[in-house]
């Protein structure tokens, strides 16, 4: 049977913290017990993320009913007799005039795109695609999709219970559901639905085509809406209604779940308390030496050429850039500036060249410019950072220097390692090692999406947990992540508690069993738990989370493990704990 984590002495706003010492060579001394708003950087929390989004959503969505019900009733009332309303049995004449059996047939089939039944389906099918096809979950995407539609169904069925229209006065193709004509419900599921999906493919995908998809799937409600007119089911005024209803439905929940990153704070002046020793890190940092370390493979001349301009007009004069290579992703490089005496680094790449420019940079108090060129560029995204590079550079150096914590991780087989965002074992990281570059090349991230399918058959990892110097925990698992900040692909929110400037490192232990116990981690990821509780989320057994400053997690067979998302060698044991406050990173102040 498993067992439990005794109960331990000390605790930060509900996340527990060992009392324990550290092992000795560590140097890493024992934080104090305090209220969560005096942690470093960290405002007071008025409540949970999840409650303040559903409460801008609720309160926001009454507008919305208002106003739509106040425009069906306009219509239906004083703009009755007015044009353009009046022209509008005229169009429905119009339109019953040219008909044709191949525009009829077209027409049904348009307009059953936005049918109940397939919008369902389609809001599902694409929800479990963002869910499982991405390396890592979007969970967020895939909320940002069900909450908009259903909102957009919410809030028409208030419209029709308040507003009554008749239909036009023709021969209608399909039967008259039993509401009002007002507002057109196939049009406003279809925005909700495939507009959602528009900006999903322009946010969060790369490429040329991604315009193309976008253009289509936006066409979708015009062409479904001109096809419930022509059928004799809508007026124009109810089709606008519809497109209005969704594309409001849509801004709505987008503004609640798809925004606010969190900014790591300031160094306070206490934060030497419970950093390894460092330079000191001044209140801005004057120009002199600075080094660009860039991927040529991801960042080209054209982008080089931009950040040495935006660095001349910051006053950084004759910047260094040097290349990453095969054999050296970019400590080396970083090292090597480190010791000519550079006041700045700049970090052009994806989080494993970030996160072996910060090997080198770890404790010296040297500041670290992120400029995200990568494909997941997690680091500049928990970080608040635009992931333009012209733009995260400029947004970097008008700000001012922040310490961030660091995870340092060590196991049979591997060297020991820092890491910026997460490390694990299981399934992530399985999924990472089946990936060939020639299928990544072909196919581009659908071959993550076959490799991910493959290793869901894979078994189950047994494996113990030792949670700062506490009994260990024996558990079951598809896969094991410690986190260092919590947002992942997609603006997802995979560890709601984690943040880069706590002190703290947080553990999530992923063990559905079958259909049932996916939909159950999905609900429970969905659902927040409140910030810094430790146990399971939301009651399930398929997700559970820990908080900690080390832990020590054995395995009884070798597993697949990661870093910052490059696959590392099998093994059976993986010891990590956090360096609280290591790294020294450039952001904007808390009032940009």
């Amino acid at each position: 049977m498993p067992t439990d984590i005794p109960e331990r002495p000390a605790t930060i706003s509900g996340r527990h913290v060992s009392a324990l010492p550290p092992p000795a060579g560590d140097q890493i001394p024992a934080l104090p017990a305090r209220s969560g708003s005096e942690l470093p950087g960290r405002a007071p929390q008025a409540g949970g993320g999840g409650g303040r989004a559903a409460g801008v959503i609720v309160s926001t969505a009454v507008c919305q009913a208002a106003l739509m019900v106040g425009l069906g009733l306009l219509v239906t009332g004083p703009a009755a007799d007015v044009w353009p309303v009046t022209s509008e049995d005229e169009i429905a004449e119009t339109l019953e005039g040219v008909r044709t059996s191949t525009l009829d047939m077209v027409s049904l089939v348009v307009s059953e795109a936005g049918n109940t039944a397939t919008v369902v389906v389609g809001t599902l099918v694409s929800c479990l695609v963002l869910l499982l096809v991405p390396r890592l979950p979007r969970w967020r995407d895939a909320l940002f999709l069900a909450v908009a539609v259903s909102l957009q169904s919410l809030v028409f069925l208030v419209i029709t219970e308040a507003v009554d229209r008749n239909r036009p006065d023709v021969e209608r193709l399909d039967a008259s559901p039993p509401t009002s004509s007002f507002t057109s419900g196939h049009t406003g599921a279809a925005t909700a639905l495939y507009a959602g999906l528009a900006v999903l493919v322009l946010h969060r995908t790369k490429g040329p085509w991604r315009r193309a998809v976008a253009a289509l799937l936006l066409l979708l409600p015009l062409l479904v809406g001109m096809a419930r007119m022509y059928r004799g089911m809508h007026h124009p005024t109810d089709v606008a209604g519809g497109l209005l209803n969704g594309g409001l439905s849509l801004m709505i929940v987008g503004r609640a779940l798809l925004a606010g990153p969190h900014v790591p704070g300031a160094a306070p002046a206490t934060a030497a308390a419970h950093e390894e020793p460092a330079r000191g890190v001044p209140a801005r940092q004057a120009p002199g030496r600075t080094t660009v370390v860039f991927n040529p493979t991801v960042t080209d001349e054209a982008v080089c050429a931009g950040l040495r301009r935006i660095l001349e007009d910051h006053g950084h004069h004759g910047a260094d850039f040097v290349p990453t290579t095969a054999d050296d992703p970019g400590e080396g490089q970083t090292a090597h500036a480190v010791r000519k005496g550079t006041s700045l680094v700049v970090v052009c790449g994806g989080d494993g060249t970030i996160r072996a420019a910060a090997e080198a940079l770890a404790g010296t108090g040297i500041p670290l410019a992120v400029v995200p060129c990568g494909t997941g560029n997690l680091l500049a995204r928990n970080l608040g950072l635009p992931v333009k590079p012209a733009e995260a550079l400029t947004v970097a150096l008008r700000g001012a220097p922040h310490r961030m914590d660091l995870g340092r991780i060590e196991g049979d087989g591997m060297a020991t390692a820092h890491f910026t965002v997460m490390s694990g074992a299981g399934l992530d990281a399985a999924m990472l090692e089946s990936t060939s570059d020639r299928a990544k090349a072909l196919i581009g991230w659908p071959a993550y999406a076959m490799a991910g399918l493959r290793e869901l058959r894979g078994p189950r990892m047994r494996l113990t947990v030792g949670i700062d110097g506490a009994r260990p925990l024996r558990r079951t698992a598809r896969m094991v992540l410690v986190a260092n900040t919590g947002k992942v692909q997609g603006g997802a929110v995979l560890v709601p508690a984690a943040r880069p400037d706590d002190g703290l490192l947080d553990l999530m232990i992923l063990d559905p069993r079958g259909p049932a116990g996916w939909l159950s981690a999905v609900a429970s990821l969905l659902c927040r738990r409140p910030e810094g509780e430790t146990g399971r989320a939301g009651g399930s057994r398929a997700v559970e989370y820990f908080t900690f400053r080390r832990a020590d997690i054995r395995f009884e067979v070798p597993q697949q493990r990661e870093l910052d998302g490059d696959p590392v060698a099998p093994g059976r044991r993986l010891t990590v704990q956090v360096r609280p406050g290591a790294l020294t990173v450039l952001m904007p102040g808390r009032g940009e």
